[in-house]
């Protein structure tokens, strides 16, 4: 029929669930860059990306804050649900965020997974990516517990796809080492020593594990994606006049 627009002319949307390692920034937090903010760069026409991580948030404190609810009342079926989450939900002192691995971090993630079928789309787990830590000897080291494992177990028994960012990034630090890894976090002239947030270098790298690997587990097409091999530039970067909402 013409000028009938079906499901698969239209370009679907990836709707990024987490924390700050991939929300995006105002711009006076730069040149601090979440990976989100560079997944764009790798995205056609075919597909979108909303950005809904926030700094701070845990698996549970997305859901109390309605900001899970507010992505199910935008997807649709065939969308891709991308949820990456371990960094606060390990605050065990913070009620508000902490969950236990085993019990409570799957119990939200499990909220995540049914949203998201309910409504046709597809979810995605990303582990979280880990933190800029080495030993003595100089080799990386994994900070986040048994979070990765948990989500790991929890994608298995349901059918979900995972990107294992944290294993990934794990070894990326590992490659780079204690001095070339800097230029990737937010070690800055003006003091800024942070391990666990990133400069444009390295969320541009996040992003490109995070793209590349859902185009190896067919979630994302061919003609959805471009750019696999160069990570996102400087210049492909875009930091936010107000505050995220």
């Amino acid at each position: 029929m013409i000028g009938r627009v079906t499901q698969l002319e239209s370009p679907r949307t990836i709707f990024l669930a987490g924390d700050s390692t991939a929300a995006p920034k105002h711009a006076d937090a730069a040149p601090e860059a979440g990976w989100g903010m560079a997944l764009p760069w790798h995205l056609t026409p075919r597909l979108r990306l909303e950005n809904h991580a926030r700094n701070g948030r845990s698996t549970r404190s997305f859901v109390d804050q309605g900001r899970l609810a507010a992505i199910l009342e935008r997807i649709r079926p065939g969308d891709i649900l991308l949820a990456q989450f371990g960094h606060n939900d390990g605050k065990s002192s913070d009620p508000e965020r902490a969950t236990d691995p085993w019990t409570s971090y799957q119990e939200h993630l499990e909220m995540y997974v049914a949203g998201a079928r309910e409504h046709g789309a597809t979810v995605v787990f990303a582990t979280p990516i880990e933190r800029r830590r080495f030993d003595e000897d100089g080799a990386a080291r994994a900070c986040h517990g048994d979070y990765p494992h948990a989500m790991r177990d929890l994608a298995s028994r349901l059918g979900v796809p995972v990107v294992d960012a944290q294993v990934q990034s794990l070894a990326l630090w590992q490659r780079l080492g204690p001095e070339a890894s800097t230029r990737y976090f937010l070690h800055t002239d003006d003091g800024r020593r942070d391990d666990t947030h990133f400069q444009p270098p390295g969320a541009a790298e996040i992003a490109q594990i995070i793209v590349n690997d859902l185009r190896a587990q067919a979630i994302v097409e061919p003609h959805e994606v471009r750019r696999l091999d160069d990570p996102a530039p400087a210049s492909a970067f875009e930091w936010l006049e107000t505050a995220p909402a």
